[in-house]
């Protein structure tokens, strides 16, 4: 029988795990990096930074936060939510549904958005 080769933990090529296999896996937590870490290996990072916030550190206080992103949509769906513009669209239809003005998407009949899709493609004739 061979034996398995075991890595030095004194080469810088050895991986230690943060946690045992098998262990429960907790919440994820932002993980924090200081700033001339990320600097080094920022694509280390960056791909981190898909699965979980990484918070930058300078001298130990928190400087900024590195945000990753698996797919397009992720991004896509992050440039909605922190656009101003659509932003401001939303409050302002919240305080139109307040004021009593609009319709609820809870209220809308699905035949009547047939029918507007109908009358729209017929302008377009037109």
């Amino acid at each position: 029988m061979t034996s398995k080769k075991q890595r030095s933990r004194s080469l810088p090529s050895s991986t230690r795990r943060t946690r045992k296999i098998g262990s429960p896996k907790k919440e994820s937590q932002p993980q924090e990096v200081a700033l001339a870490n990320v600097k080094d290996d920022f694509s280390k990072y960056l791909r981190l930074a898909a699965g979980k916030e990484i918070v930058i550190t300078c001298h130990g206080r928190p400087a900024g936060v590195l945000i990753g992103f698996e797919t397009e949509d992720d991004w896509f769906d992050y440039r909605l939510e922190n656009h101003p513009e659509f932003l401001q669209r939303i409050s302002e239809s919240r305080l139109a549904l307040r004021r009593g003005m609009g319709i609820r998407l809870e209220n809308l009949d699905s035949s009547a958005g047939k029918e507007d899709l109908a009358v729209t493609k017929a302008r377009r004739r037109i």
